[in-house]
């Protein structure tokens, strides 16, 4: 399918193209079926590259029947992507196009340079702003709600206790303890998934105004006297002094979970480490903690990111890209959030957008000024 082949009473309609991922381990797809009939119903066309959708276990078929044509994506005239593109996807890219992915512009700014060089117009789904308007478009909190998921189930996985109270003909077992630092989307989603699989929870983060949203959940708030909230519900980076006192207090709690599920990331910067050395030689041996911080160093000082080692009979796992292990659903949230921002700047069928409105203007992070 090439741009011209459908078209509205205003002239062609945009075609928006769909790539297989190939970053390692990805098994997620940028559109889904169903978000295709939608596109479809709004007088747009889409072309799905073969296989695009085989991660997630969704065949050409589905997204023939939704009504996309499978072929090239690279000559869209918007390209929609889950990962970052590599140098090779970036070159295929025509001139004047529009890349909608995560693209890690703080911590990948080759990749954005290398597309304003090109002559694209990028929009970073992990720039949407975070205000109320756009919680429809927030990739980082769907996505951040698969990975608090999993990071439970590992957790219960690798675990040499039971997490609910058992009581059997044998005696009762104690429900097992389970802390989370950092209360952000993906802290909350694990509390929650850990308090229905019977643990004992505890949240605990630097931000004070989250306490009621872990209490909410049943869960009891760990206060170490140090805060440090900062913009746009980011935490912001603590002192010298104050990452010396909040380990300190931490350590010393730590000891006492079964299970520490660490989430803390400030965007742009190395992965606070929350988890001392000491903190696991302190846990009791067959004790688990899951690091979600791995891609950008680890919360915990033990974490060998991608991997789960055992220090001092404690299991210490730090899994990269759970989402991808999800594909499914994390696919089907991750096509909504591109949805939204897709409706957002399509206008009868052509790509125009307003970069006027705050949530166009935040997440683009190049601009074809000629488009």
């Amino acid at each position: 399918m090439t741009r011209d082949t459908a078209a509205t009473e205003t002239g062609p309609t945009a075609l928006i193209g769909v790539p297989l991922e190939t970053a390692a381990g990805e098994r997620r797809v940028a559109l889904v079926p169903n978000v295709v009939e939608r596109l479809r119903a709004a007088g747009l066309a889409v072309v799905v590259e073969a296989g695009a959708g085989a991660g997630a276990l969704i065949p050409d078929e589905r997204y023939e029947q939704a009504g996309a044509t499978i072929g090239d994506p690279w000559d869209a005239d918007v390209v929609v992507k889950v990962n970052p593109p590599t140098e090779r996807e970036i070159d295929s890219l025509g001139s004047g196009s529009t890349l909608i992915s995560f693209l890690a512009p703080l911590t990948r700014p080759e990749v954005t340079a290398r597309l304003r060089g090109s002559g694209i117009t990028g929009f970073a789904m992990e720039a949407v702003p975070r205000i109320s308007r756009a919680q429809s478009m927030d990739a980082l909190s769907s996505q951040a709600n698969v990975a608090g998921y999993k990071a439970v189930l590992l957790a219960a996985e690798r675990s040499t206790r039971f997490f609910p109270m058992l009581t059997t003909a044998a005696g009762t077992v104690k429900p097992a303890t389970v802390l989370v630092l950092g209360v952000g989307v993906a802290g909350l989603q694990a509390l929650a998934t850990a308090k229905r699989l019977g643990a004992r929870t505890t949240g605990f983060d630097v931000r004070p105004e989250v306490a009621e949203q872990v209490r909410s959940l049943g869960a009891k708030w760990l206060d170490l006297g140090v805060q440090a909230a900062g913009e746009g519900g980011y935490a912001r980076a603590l002192t010298e002094e104050e990452q010396a006192e909040q380990q300190r207090r931490l350590t010393e709690a730590v000891a006492g979970f079964d299970v520490v599920i660490t989430t803390a990331l400030v965007p742009g910067r190395p992965a606070p480490k929350l988890v001392t050395a000491e903190a696991v030689r302190r846990m009791r041996p067959g004790s688990v903690v899951v690091d979600l911080a791995g891609e950008m160093g680890g919360n915990c000082a033990l974490t060998e990111p991608g991997e789960t080692v055992v220090r001092h009979d404690v299991t210490v796992a730090a899994p990269l890209n759970l989402p991808a292990t999800m594909p499914e659903h994390a696919s089907e949230l991750y096509a909504r959030n591109v949805l939204s921002l897709l409706e957002l700047m399509v206008v009868d069928g052509k790509v125009a957008p307003d970069f006027s409105d705050e949530i166009l203007a935040g997440s683009c992070v190049t601009r074809d000024e000629e488009a």
